[in-house]
């Protein structure tokens, strides 16, 4: 653990870990999705590039069950048209979970990727 200059010991975020049972078809997605490449695996883990370039790596550890309930945490995904980027992620294989929510200046929408996880997209600004 690397101590910060103020001399505490906070930790940093290095991963953000997505437990699936098919590592091609998440990289594809959320690589595809966030136009991230790959830049390691072995047989049961692969990092794509970190999150805005400095940010935590996402990364898909293979686990042999599938998802069975809601998330309890999820990436919310800020873009200037949810209805624009909803249809680019339904292309590459999310699912709505409902209709737009919030206001209309500021409307959000709750997509399932290709295994059942839960992310948004949410208005930019």
């Amino acid at each position: 653990m690397t101590v910060n200059p103020t001399g505490d010991a906070t930790p940093k975020v290095g991963n953000l870990v997505f437990d699936c049972t098919d590592l091609d078809v998440m990289a594809a997605f959320w690589g595809g999705l966030l136009g991230m490449a790959e830049t390691s695996r072995d047989e049961d883990w692969l990092d794509l590039q970190p999150l805005e370039g400095h940010g935590p790596v996402l990364s898909f550890q293979l686990i042999p069950e599938r998802k069975t309930m809601k998330n309890r945490i999820h990436l919310d995904l800020e873009v200037a048209d949810i209805h624009g980027a909803g249809e680019r992620a339904r292309r590459l294989g999310a699912s709505p979970a409902g209709e737009p929510m919030g206001s209309p200046e500021a409307p959000f929408r709750v997509w399932h990727d290709p295994e059942g996880n839960e992310f948004c997209f949410v208005t930019a600004g």
